[in-house]
């Protein structure tokens, strides 16, 4: 079971800043909900993803914005 980390309200760069510093506590394999209602963090997330080595499992439009299913890489 994934944890939820609610960035609902904040602004870029925040959400990836945030999500940055919460993905260096994880362990590989690890996976973690970011909900965001950021506009750009369709954009942003993904890119940090790609950038990081961390696989992108899901992303979702959702009532407040989008949720996204990160996977803690190597």
């Amino acid at each position: 079971m994934a944890d939820i980390y609610d960035l609902r309200g904040l602004n870029c760069p925040m959400p990836v800043l945030k999500t940055q510093k919460r993905m260096q506590s994880l362990k590989p394999g690890d996976r973690l909900w970011v909900r965001t209602s950021d506009p750009l963090a369709v954009i942003d997330i993904p890119n940090y993803c790609r950038e990081s080595g961390h696989p992108l499992v899901e992303s979702e439009k959702d009532e407040d914005g989008h949720r996204f299913l990160i996977e803690r890489g190597a």
